[in-house]
């Protein structure tokens, strides 16, 4: 089968790596260079990457497309397709959540923060309508209280793998089943949602933290990002930190480092 893929992340790697490995990807689309980190150095998206190195074509705008590929792959493009692509050949889409809760940008991020403890992994039929086609298929997982937007774009990754593996094989058998139950949206994060606001429950910091990979806040007046945090009972624990300008520690050396002064948050 020939195939054209779209997506950007690092999650999506192992599903296009799968897929070239047993059909003919003819072309892939992502997200173009932007720059990164501190020092803005312009990088190329993990699929980018990963498609230079299978020797595949590269484009990053959707008004570039011209193909008649047997199918179009999209999973975390970021991007709207227009009838120039939808037109062209059946276009299946891997949404990480139980459509059509959690339609939009940040489907797994937005489950962590809201402390939900199952999620899914969908196919649909790609229309014109933002993650509102039929669903081929649909398939649920648990979310751990201390999975982090990582881990669970890990096990998207092993599902969307076999799921579209699967209906690639065979996909005249599966029967497209419309939306059904409550619409909800989500929106792109910002660094705006990652400030900590402790007058929330330990458990909403916890959520936070491990959704967006990290919260921002203060410590005796250090201004800080803390990484990982657990749940020991109803309690916040801290495990690791990271003070601005400085590479992440652990939350005792950290304290060890303020010198018995008494510990402030958000000050």
């Amino acid at each position: 089968m020939k195939v054209v893929l779209m997506g950007t992340p690092d999650f999506v790697v192992p599903i296009f790596d799968a897929i070239a490995m047993h059909h003919d990807v003819i072309a892939v689309f992502t997200r173009g260079p932007k720059p990164v980190g501190r020092k803005h150095i312009i990088t190329k998206s993990p699929v980018h990457i990963w498609a230079e190195s299978k020797n595949i074509p590269v484009y990053h705008k959707p008004s570039e497309y011209n193909f008649k590929p047997d199918m179009v792959f999209v999973a975390a493009y970021g991007a709207i397709l227009h009838n120039n692509v939808l037109n062209s050949a059946p276009c299946i889409n891997l949404h990480p959540s139980l459509l059509p809760m959690y339609r939009g940008a940040a489907p797994i991020k937005t489950a962590i923060m809201n402390g939900d403890t199952e999620s899914g992994v969908c196919l649909i039929k790609m229309g014109e309508e933002l993650d509102a086609g039929d669903i081929l298929m649909c398939q649920k997982f648990d979310i751990d209280i201390n999975d982090t937007n990582e881990t669970v774009e890990e096990k998207v990754s092993k599902i969307g793998t076999n799921m579209i593996l699967e209906y690639m094989e065979n996909p005249d058998k599966y029967i497209p089943q419309k939306q059904s139950g409550k619409i909800v949206y989500t929106a792109k994060t910002t660094v705006y949602d990652e400030i900590i606001n402790w007058k929330k429950s330990p458990i909403q910091i916890h959520n936070l933290v491990r959704a967006l990979g990290g919260g921002r806040t203060k410590v005796n007046g250090i201004d800080v990002k803390i990484l990982k945090t657990k749940m020991n009972g109803d309690n916040l624990e801290i495990e690791i930190i990271q003070p601005a300008g400085k590479k992440p520690m652990d939350w005792k050396s950290f304290v060890n480092g303020l010198r018995g002064a008494e510990i402030k948050l958000g000050e």
